[in-house]
């Protein structure tokens, strides 16, 4: 079987960056009075700026996901002409159908027919859109693909799209910082962007590659019930209802189609079900040992969990260090199944990684309680 390597990283922001105290002007005002949450929930989950593909004059988009994703791929400078697989993962595609991989392949406009793929969920598609491309070239079935992972989750966060806030949700939020998760909060904490990876059997002549080691994917779908969804309105029994067991009127009057939280839920089982079983499982295996991680890139959603992240890694037996660790999410905000790449993109292209050093890089899923962990070295 054939090693696979990530020879360039590419990422593309929207727009210029929108700092705290804008956010409400691009996203719009609810109600008549400026949000009483959004100062305390960006207290807690620490995010300085990120990027919206919304103007912010007129609230329209300026970009669809498929042309976020689109202008990541272009900023890898390939020859899409060799390109043979695009494997894109999203959790916010712009419709049902056609799939996202396909709207991305004809807003290239330019390369080869090819094989696509789709690969769909929250925070880890852009995960599984990678495994897929290099799955692919690791059996031997093509030498060159590209992965990419995007959000344009602002369309949804808009004004428009949300009810007035809730006086008793906003006092609670002095005490119980984690219901910035709930739906009518979560506007503060996501934002947009799209990264590319392109991978190849071959490494770079004359610069580093990351070879890719291992990719390792838990989900405990079975042990817990759904935490984020949408489309859904969740039921005392903990079990969905989706949008097609509603009426259209009701789509509007449930926010049916908002993105939602079970708060108490994702507090109580995110860092075990995420970071110490999956750890323990990979350490008792051998798959690599902590001691010889240079880099740990982990896609926390907000920097409330840090410290707890931290606390499970050390109760698995996986202390690495907090000055390994490297997130832009403060300056570049969650952008979900993106973040990873936009994370990686940085560190690649900034020269601090050194020939032989190993990565470790982290992405939880709240969905339904996935987690990813991948493994890479410098070569």
């Amino acid at each position: 079987m054939a090693k696979v390597y990530i020879n360039k990283i590419a990422a593309f922001l929207p727009n210029d960056p929108v700092d705290n105290d804008h956010m409400e002007e691009v996203l719009g005002q609810i109600g008549e009075k400026p949000s009483r949450a959004r100062r305390i929930i960006l207290r807690s989950n620490k995010i300085k700026s990120r990027y919206y593909a919304i103007d912010p004059e007129t609230k329209e988009m300026t970009h669809t996901n498929a042309q976020l994703t689109a202008e990541a791929v272009k900023n890898l400078e390939l020859d899409l002409e060799k390109v043979e697989l695009l494997s894109c993962g999203t959790t916010t595609p712009d419709q049902i159908m056609p799939n996202h991989a396909s709207m991305v392949h004809g807003e290239l406009g330019k390369g080869k027919k090819l094989e696509t793929v789709t690969t769909a969920g929250i925070c880890l598609s852009g995960v599984t859109a990678l495994k897929y491309a290099y799955n692919a070239i690791k059996a031997e079935e093509i030498e060159i693909a590209v992965a990419t992972g995007s959000e344009n989750v602002s369309s949804l966060m808009r004004a428009r799209y949300f009810e007035p806030e809730i006086e008793s949700k906003v006092d609670a939020l002095q005490k119980h910082p984690e219901i910035a998760f709930e739906k009518d909060f979560l506007r503060w904490m996501l934002s947009d962007g799209a990264g590319a990876i392109a991978l190849s059997r071959y490494k770079n002549d004359s610069s580093l590659s990351l070879e890719i080691k291992k990719i390792f994917f838990r989900s405990y779908a079975h042990e817990l019930p759904a935490c984020m969804y949408a489309g859904a309105i969740q039921q005392e029994d903990k079990t969905l209802k989706g949008w097609r067991e509603y009426s259209p009127q009701e789509w509007l009057e449930k926010s049916v189609f908002s993105i939602k939280q079970d708060v108490k839920l994702l507090n109580e089982n995110i860092t075990d079900y995420t970071v110490l079983k999956p750890l323990q499982e990979m350490l008792e295996k051998k798959m690599f040992d902590p001691d010889e991680i240079d880099w740990f890139l982990p896609h926390y959603s907000s920097g409330y969990f840090r410290d707890e992240v931290y606390e499970k890694m050390k109760k698995a037996g996986c202390d690495i260090p907090q000055e390994k660790w490297f997130t832009n999410l403060p300056y570049k905000g969650n952008t979900g199944s993106a973040s990873i790449y936009i994370m990686l993109e940085e560190l690649f292209n900034s020269g601090k990684i050194e020939k032989g050093q190993k990565l470790l890089c982290y992405i939880p899923e709240s969905g339904r309680f996935s987690s990813a962990f991948m493994l890479l070295e410098a070569v």
